[in-house]
């Protein structure tokens, strides 16, 4: 029988008994997809979780987390330091690129060769070389950033003449679903043009991780081949 959730206002608990469930799912997922869990990495989403709680997940083993802004990235690094690993998941302006190539580790929205290249320059003055992966809007929706399927093979051969950017990988946001089922289709698409794009044999960008996956749908994306999951409120709950 599975233990019950914690009751009451005991954050470490909670963020506790959210952790190792959802490692077990991860492990879970992994295995009926006939894979190693540990190909998949837990980016721990801390958007709106305040320090306390990132130092309780940090406690906990939580290696990576993820921001979406790079002012409060900034805020929260500045108190966490190195104890943790930081990438940005959110939309990167270029306006802001400066500040984010500072205080992030790995960038999973590069969503232009525009970007790319801004990127690429301001690591430069750092001497830096800054991991990447390209978002690809697979679903199609006008709300969401990201590449097209179709121009995201000549954004990779553009971006892999960059110095001091290494592309990893793809990453995608499925449609926000009822049922999670129904963001296998999307998935699938990223994984496919992932091997479209390995076939290249591109120098400096390997297709080695796929970010895909969040609280709502991280099972089915693991099941269909995600190297890292990004998940938020199935940890730290709703703040």
């Amino acid at each position: 029988m599975a233990n019950a959730a914690p009751t009451g206002n005991d954050v470490k608990t909670r963020i506790e008994f959210n952790l190792a469930s959802v490692r077990t799912r991860i492990v879970d997922a992994a295995r009926r997809g006939g894979r190693d869990p540990d190909e998949v990495l837990l980016i721990a989403v801390t958007k709106t979780v305040g320090v306390p709680e990132i130092l309780h997940a940090a406690d906990l083993g939580v290696e990576i987390v993820g921001e979406n802004r790079v002012h409060e990235a900034i805020e929260k690094r500045e108190r966490v330091g190195d104890r943790v690993g930081w990438h940005m998941v959110g939309h990167l302006q270029r306006r802001k690129v400066k500040d984010a190539v500072r205080v992030f580790d790995y960038i999973h929205s590069v969503d232009s060769l525009a970007l790319a290249r801004e990127i690429d320059k301001r690591c430069s003055a750092l001497d830096k070389v800054m991991p990447v992966l390209l978002e690809v809007n697979v679903s199609g929706e006008e709300t969401k950033f990201g590449l097209s399927p179709e121009e995201t093979i000549e954004t990779v051969r553009e971006t892999s003449t960059l110095k001091q950017i290494r592309i990893e990988g793809l990453m995608t946001m499925a449609p926000f679903v009822e049922d999670p089922e129904e963001t296998r289709p999307c998935f699938r698409k990223l994984v496919q043009l992932a091997r479209s794009i390995a076939r290249e044999g591109l120098p400096n960008a390997s297709m080695k991780h796929l970010s895909m996956g969040m609280t709502n749908d991280f099972e089915v994306a693991v099941e269909e081949g995600a190297t890292m999951v990004r998940v938020g409120t199935a940890i730290f709950g709703t703040t």
